[in-house]
């Protein structure tokens, strides 16, 4: 679809599968999305699967449930499932499975016809492997086989499933505890370079789509005011690696001659260009990174308040949202909850939606410090 000139300065940039850059658990989405730099836990593969190496029990089960768009619908939601296994002190092998459902669509030709019931859906496969490169720092490489199932059979097309591979890149840092006049410190860094790898396109004959390849990163620190209590205080930055949309012919719109430009250009080098090529130069590189702050206090390593709010430029998607959240654990299995408030004039999917989050944390326990 065509821009018009004066809708251009909103250069919003869009990809295939963005159910990938949703929050698949609720104690992130209770921070307001985050999870680079945070303290390590059992959903850890979607954010930064470096810090599983940091785990503190031998294996670790994550079970999440989050509705979409629950205002208007109620049977489309994102599943996850999550699992991670420590080979020693300083490996960890992980695992989890992203399903996300549109529910049951009923498709016609026309008014009269019987009608044909389809249920799409995508999914992400992952798996992961960390490793300690010192006592304070690790890094993780990540594979992820993607499958789309939007397109659906009819008389003239058929109703293959688009799919893909993708990589991760991490790396996390837990400094060891440092004690300060009142109370102790730990500071936490990350970084995640997540979903790099190739396009994905529906059928033979169709266009090619940019995956939502991300450089994520941030840094925490936790005041360790006494053996009962913690907060930990993470800010964390985001950019899509994808190339801004733009008018490459100088015409005064965004038409299909540009978006064929701009979907011929690959992955890879839309992933480098994509910190150069915003037609307003720096000042709207700038835009595309989305900033968010979140806070966790801790009380007896068994109840958990949790805090944040996230913001992305108005020209660029304009998402801002403050989020609340909770957890309580009992012996091996925690339980999360996270709601969403919008603060944008743009409705938010995930608004005033509870999500749900179920963890087990089994085995021995391993001491990082």
């Amino acid at each position: 679809m065509a821009k018009s000139y004066a809708q251009e300065t909103n250069r919003v940039i869009t990809t295939a599968v963005p159910f990938l850059t949703i929050a698949a658990d609720a104690r992130s989405a209770g921070m307001s999305d985050m999870g680079v730099a945070t303290s390590t836990d059992a959903f850890s593969q979607q954010w930064n699967p470096a810090k599983f190496a940091f785990a503190e029990r031998k294996m670790g089960i994550g079970l999440s449930y989050t509705p979409y768009l629950e205002s208007i619908i109620t049977d489309i939601s994102l599943l996850n499932a999550s699992f991670y296994n420590k080979l020693d002190d300083q490996s960890a092998f992980a695992a989890s499975l992203r399903y996300f459902t549109l529910g049951e669509i009923e498709l016609r030709q026309n008014a009269s016809d019987i009608g044909t019931r389809v249920k799409p859906n995508e999914f992400a496969l992952d798996g992961s492997y960390s490793l300690k490169l010192s006592p304070t720092f690790s890094m993780a490489v990540a594979g992820r086989f993607i499958s789309s199932n939007l397109k659906f059979q009819d008389a003239s097309t058929d109703s293959q499933a688009a799919s893909s591979f993708a990589v991760d890149v991490a790396g996390y840092y837990r400094s060891r505890e440092i004690g300060y006049d009142n109370f102790d410190g730990r500071w936490r860094a990350g970084f995640n370079l997540s979903n790099i790898g190739g396009k994905i396109k529906y059928d033979a004959g169709g266009q090619e789509n940019f995956l939502p390849s991300n450089l994520g990163f941030g840094v925490g620190f936790d005041f360790i005011l006494d053996q009962d209590n913690v907060i930990g205080l993470t800010s964390e930055f985001n950019k899509l690696l994808v190339p801004t949309p733009q008018d490459y012919d100088n015409d005064g719109d965004i038409d299909a001659e540009d978006n064929d430009v701009y979907q011929n250009e690959s992955g890879f080098s839309g992933i480098f260009n994509s910190f150069t090529d915003a037609p307003d130069g720096f000042s709207e590189e700038l835009k595309e990174f989305t900033w968010a702050l979140g806070a966790e206090y801790t009380y007896q390593n068994a109840f958990m308040l949790r805090t944040g709010y996230f913001n992305e430029s108005v020209e660029k998607g304009s998402r801002k949202f403050f989020t609340l959240g909770a957890g309580f654990k009992f012996k091996a299995a925690q339980i999360d909850l996270s709601y969403l408030f919008s603060t944008s004039q743009v409705r938010n999917p995930l608004e005033n939606t509870l999500r749900f989050s179920l963890t087990f944390n089994l085995g021995e326990e391993f001491y990082n410090d």
